[in-house]
C-alpha cells in the first residue's frame, strides 16, 4: 500500500462548518475514482487556507504494463475531481498538473513486454 499526501488550495476563507466540506470533498474524491487509480481508503483534514489529503493506494508492480507511480495517480485523481466538480471548482484553486515524486511532470510510464520463447 502506498500512502500519497496530498491538497487543494482555497479560492476563499474557510466556511463556518469545515467537517461539512471535507465531507463533500472526500466523496468528491470517490465519485470520481476508478479503478486504476487504486484507490483504498482516504482521509483529511479541513485547514483555514486548504484541505488536505492522505490517499491510501493499492501498490502497482513497477514493471507491469501501464504502470504508473501512486503520486501520479493521486494528482491525477484530485485534477479528474477538480474539473468534473463545480463545487471544487468554486472552493479551490486548480491543483498542480500530475508529476512524481521526481518532479517530472505527467510520469506514467507503459512498460514492454519481453516475449517469452
Amino acid at each position: 500500500m502506498d500512502i500519497v499526501y496530498t491538497s487543494l488550495r482555497r479560492r476563499t476563507r474557510a466556511p463556518d462548518e469545515p467537517a461539512s466540506e471535507l465531507v463533500e470533498a472526500l466523496s468528491t474524491l470517490w465519485a470520481h475514482a476508478t479503478l486504476e487509480d487504486g484507490l483504498e481508503h482516504v482521509s483529511g483534514r479541513s485547514e483555514w487556507d486548504r484541505v488536505d489529503f492522505l490517499m491510501y493506494l493499492l501498490t502497482n508492480d513497477c514493471g507491469a504494463l501501464g504502470f504508473c507511480s501512486a503520486v501520479y495517480r493521486a494528482s491525477s485523481l484530485l485534477r479528474r475531481c477538480h474539473e468534473a466538480s463545480a463545487l471544487m471548482q468554486r472552493r479551490y484553486l486548480p491543483p498542480d498538473a500530475p508529476k512524481d515524486v521526481l518532479g517530472v511532470t505527467g510520469f506514467c510510464c507503459c512498460a514492454t513486454q519481453t516475449p517469452q520463447n
